[in-house]
């Protein structure tokens, strides 16, 4: 099949196939979605298993035939992902098309590498996926929304991050001048180290001041400490107060053939992120 094919407006066949593995508002989609969770979990299970050598020593060789199954399940899924999107390339070089393909590599490179196949438990990322299996409802616009807010907020959440930067610099450098070597704050990085553990109120408590000056610093860092991290948790949320007063159609699993934006309305005709034509929206009423 050559790429001016596969860039084609989505129809026939590669449509159906697109609706059942992208999306999740159908029958048969949440049916996919379901047991592709369940294979993962199945095969995180399995090399999970096959670590401990009491039960490697007895079940290895079904822990090996289950885990070629898995993969060429995986195989499969991964190479019909690939067949059934208008951008090939785009979905391989998305984030869920290079965990697709770090789910599956590691068993092959085991065949020539064998110490690589405790790199196999990277599929647990693929039940990110589970966001398509419970994008019902509130599921639905709450993970939208949330995404939304931080974008909307982004400006002000890297102006306070500079300013908590500013802060850790200031008050490392002071602690390395008024608590010195002696009592752990060989350099200005290991001060701002020990600013930053205070700040957060971790206190891991390797590096602890002396001095009576020092400590007064601590108790102010960790004060600070409380209202810093309150800080990013009231942008999001006035940014997500916001739109909730604002409403609009709620999201649904619908994703762009071109792009593999996800949460359009039942609405939409285009692709809020690239403008390209969306297939008709398909869902199951008794879902």
């Amino acid at each position: 099949m050559n790429k001016d094919h596969l860039d084609k407006p989505l129809r026939g066949w590669r449509l159906r196939l697109y609706t059942i593995i992208f999306e999740a508002d159908t029958r048969e989609g949440r049916a996919f979605d379901k047991t592709l969770i369940a294979l993962i979990l199945l095969s995180v299970g399995v090399v999970t298993l096959d670590s401990v050598a009491r039960i490697q020593a007895r079940w290895g060789l079904a822990f090996d035939v289950l885990e070629w199954v898995f993969t060429g399940l995986f195989t499969l899924e991964y190479l019909l992902r690939l067949l059934c999107v208008r951008r090939p390339l785009a979905y391989a070089l998305s984030f869920f098309g290079l965990i697709d393909l770090l789910s599956i590599l590691p068993t092959y490179f085991a065949l020539l590498m064998p110490e690589a196949s405790a790199l196999m438990d990277v599929r647990i990322l693929r039940l990110l996926r589970i966001f398509r299996v419970l994008k019902l409802g509130s599921y639905v616009a709450e993970y939208t929304a949330l995404a939304v807010a931080l974008r909307a907020s982004r400006r002000k959440i890297m102006v306070f991050l500079t300013f908590v930067m500013m802060v850790v610099l200031i008050m490392g450098t002071v602690m390395y001048v008024v608590e010195g070597s002696a009592n752990g704050f060989t350099s200005i990085p290991t001060a701002m180290y020990w600013a930053v553990t205070t700040m957060t109120t971790v206190g891991f408590g390797d590096i602890t001041p002396r001095t009576d000056f020092g400590r007064l610093i601590s108790a102010l860092m960790m004060l600070l400490g409380w209202s810093v991290l309150a800080v990013p948790t009231g942008i999001v949320t006035a940014e997500m107060a916001a739109q909730r007063e604002h409403g609009g159609a709620r999201p649904t699993t619908r994703t762009c053939p071109h792009c593999l934006t996800e949460g359009h309305t039942a609405e939409a005709q285009f692709c809020w992120h690239c403008g390209a034509a969306l297939p008709p929206y398909q869902q199951d009423q008794d879902l």
